[in-house]
């Protein structure tokens, strides 16, 4: 199921991360700013439970997260759409999927997939390009591998293209798809239309082709674990 999350607000944040001029410190803090407003949005459709509360005047009910969340950001870009999901919920717990696109096939690769014990939570994926759509379908093939039920993994993603939502939508039948625009679609370099170029770039302030992810997964594995 498709959910476009819109708003004037969320518009004008797009502008400036589409804005090919908007330096790379604007785009990071644009980035993270949007990420708010998207996860305000995402936490609507998870349950929660009533609980009692005592306030320092009386007892009263209030509410509570029904199973625990754990966010998992595609690496690289993912990181960037992060910020906004563990600061209101800070005791979410982190996984993280590492893939790279073989920039020959545009089939995705996987370095690093690390979780936690996954009993009765619910994940969190996420990517800010939804181009193709392989990267994304492969990170939720991991998910299921590990035993992680198609009913509790809701994918996040800023801008995606019609292309990449058919490939998901096909690939993984049930599964929750956030965006906050469908774009027109992809050019032969499998970026999308009008987009945004590439986000994990612009995030990271570093060129096309000159990061080289891949062979350090070592690295990764002793960075965030």
């Amino acid at each position: 199921m498709l959910t476009l999350i819109k708003s004037s607000f969320i518009d004008y944040k797009l502008t400036i991360l589409r804005n090919k001029k908007t330096s790379n410190s604007l785009f990071r803090q644009t980035m993270n700013e949007i990420s708010y407003l998207i996860a305000a949005e995402v936490f609507k459709y998870f349950k929660f439970k009533k609980i009692s509360v005592q306030t320092p005047v009386k007892k009263t009910t209030g509410k509570n997260l029904s199973q625990s969340i754990v966010i998992v950001p595609i690496l690289r870009a993912g990181l960037g759409l992060v910020e906004g999901f563990v600061k209101l919920l800070p005791d979410a717990e982190k996984g993280h999927i590492g893939l790279y696109r073989d920039e020959q096939t545009y089939k995705p690769v996987e370095y690093l997939c690390k979780l936690p014990t996954i009993k009765n939570k619910m994940f969190i994926v996420l990517d800010p390009m939804l181009a193709t759509g392989n990267s994304c379908v492969e990170a939720i093939n991991l998910l299921k591998k590990s035993g992680i039920s198609i009913n509790n993994i809701f994918l996040v993603s800023l801008l995606a293209a019609p292309e990449g939502v058919k490939n998901v939508k096909k690939s993984h039948k049930g599964l929750r798809l956030f965006t906050c625009s469908v774009d027109q679609g992809l050019n032969k370099k499998k970026f999308i239309v009008p987009g945004l170029g590439d986000a994990g770039d612009r995030y990271m302030g570093t060129w096309t082709g000159i990061f080289i992810i891949y062979p350090l997964s070592h690295f990764f594995n002793n960075l965030f674990f």
